[in-house]
């Protein structure tokens, strides 16, 4: 039943779901019509948003692009080639596949939600090596895994309320700091993260366990010559010698060149975590990430052609970043997203903040598809609310209460993910090169796993203990 279900919706996203940027285009004139509509905004000024936010999450895309790139290069290196063939002795059937994908990938997602781009290449290579791997649906196991960040250590609205000094504060929104034993170590974000480990993996073996018509990568893949023919980076940096002796190959090639480099930037990444604790953020990330594949590939001139071939497919994030940051721009600058946040703050109770959290996290997600920028929108006028209904009560308990519909509006914000596309963006470029799959071929399989978290985590957000 569930899987002929995600069969149907399968078949309808590749019916009617256009390209992820028509995606993005379809979604901002929504945006424009609803701050024309709602806001009473005039249509220069709505454009004049637009174009103000255009340009403002382009260090954010580039952050994005360095992490898909980055972390793409190291798992192009030998030694994770290794771990993975040694990986395959131990998985042979395509339930395996399904299962170890999600489980893997919702570890790794615990850590930061960058490194679904090692989940994805993981997933690929187990898509070459076992027979019977539906790899549409497999990449739809990788996007689920990739949920899990928000519970984890860079989940960036409880790592923000924890931040001495933020704009909450600025504001006088919040007058303290609210600790991250009120968030990230909760009893209700255990449960969210028992409730990914457990389940979700499960879930995805029994559906994916059950499909028919399947789509194998090597029939998908459209390169002429076979998908596993291509040149060893080691190969192919020595066919790029000079056929007499050169100093250029030797610095191109030199062990040294890299070392050194590898040396200050692991000092520095020693330095870092010591002084600052286990403090994520992109940069550091990023900075791991390239020391750990120069590393790993040993010389220049071989990272350059790893970077290279990880660079292939990333136009996807390169041009609609802007669209959704003027999204973003439209949201904010014209008050819409503050509208929306009072209007259903406004109707919620001390029983029912949580539910709408999590349905203004849901909600807006599809126009601001940053956790950190959607909770600048609608934080302020969510606290507030949250401080109305709890009036008279200790302050303990309306901290404990703001961080239940904090940690609300996350978990709604990274659920609805599997309902639009901008992040498989992430994981497209990586396992669909060579392929023509595109963002509607996964979208139908994500809408069974979203119904079954939707119902387990507003469960959760409402009747779990903080």
């Amino acid at each position: 039943m569930i899987t002929k279900l995600g069969e149907k919706f399968s078949y309808l996203f590749l019916k009617y779901m256009p390209d992820a940027f028509v995606f993005a285009i379809v979604l901002t004139l929504v945006s424009v019509l609803a701050a024309y509509f709602l806001v009473d905004a005039s249509l220069i000024s709505i454009i004049s948003s637009w174009y103000d936010g255009f340009f403002d999450l382009l260090s954010f895309a580039m952050q994005i692009i360095l992490i898909l790139v980055t972390g793409f290069s190291i798992a192009l290196s030998p030694i994770i080639g290794r771990l993975i063939d040694r990986l395959t002795k131990y998985i042979s059937t395509p339930k395996q596949v399904y299962f170890f994908v999600v489980l893997i990938g919702l570890l790794l997602s615990l850590v930061s939600f960058g490194w679904v781009v090692i989940t994805g290449v993981l997933a690929r290579e187990l898509a070459l090596r076992i027979k019977g791997v539906h790899y549409p649906f497999l990449i739809a196991c990788v996007y689920v895994s990739m949920c899990g960040w928000v519970t984890g250590l860079s989940s960036t609205i409880p790592l923000l309320l924890n931040t001495e000094g933020n704009y909450l504060i600025e504001a006088q929104v919040l007058s303290e700091i609210i600790p991250t034993t009120y968030t990230l170590n909760s009893y209700l974000n255990y449960a969210i993260i028992a409730s990914f480990l457990v389940l979700m993996p499960l879930f995805m073996m029994m559906v994916g366990s059950k499909l028919k018509q399947i789509k194998e990568l090597k029939e998908l893949y459209t390169s002429s010559g076979d998908i596993q023919s291509e040149k060893s980076i080691k190969n192919e940096a020595l066919s790029m010698k000079l056929p007499f002796r050169a100093y250029s190959d030797y610095f191109n090639n030199s062990f040294l060149l890299s070392g050194l480099i590898v040396v200050m930037g692991l000092s520095y990444i020693v330095y870092y975590f010591a002084t600052k604790g286990l403090e994520l953020n992109f940069n550091i990330i990023i900075f791991t990430f390239i020391i750990f594949g120069l590393l790993l590939h040993k010389t220049p001139l071989r990272y350059c052609i790893a970077m290279q071939r990880s660079s292939k497919n990333i136009s996807g994030i390169l041009f609609q970043y802007p669209f959704y940051a003027g999204i973003m721009g439209i949201m904010i600058y014209t008050g819409l997203g503050e509208y929306l946040a009072k209007g259903i703050s406004s109707i919620a109770t001390i029983d029912t903040y949580p539910m709408y959290a999590f349905f203004i996290g849901g909600l807006v997600n599809f126009a601001i598809p940053s956790a950190g920028g959607e909770f600048a929108v609608v934080g302020p006028s969510l606290i507030s609310a949250i401080q109305n209904i709890g009036v008279g009560l200790p302050e303990a308990e309306i901290s404990a209460m703001i961080s239940r519909a904090s940690l609300a509006v996350a978990y709604g914000e990274s659920l609805t993910n599997l309902l639009q596309p901008f992040f498989l963006l992430l994981i497209i470029p990586v396992m669909g090169m060579g392929t023509k799959l595109q963002s509607r071929d996964v979208m139908g399989y994500l809408v069974i796993p979203f119904m079954f978290l939707f119902v387990v985590q507003l469960s959760l957000v409402l009747w779990m203990p903080m």
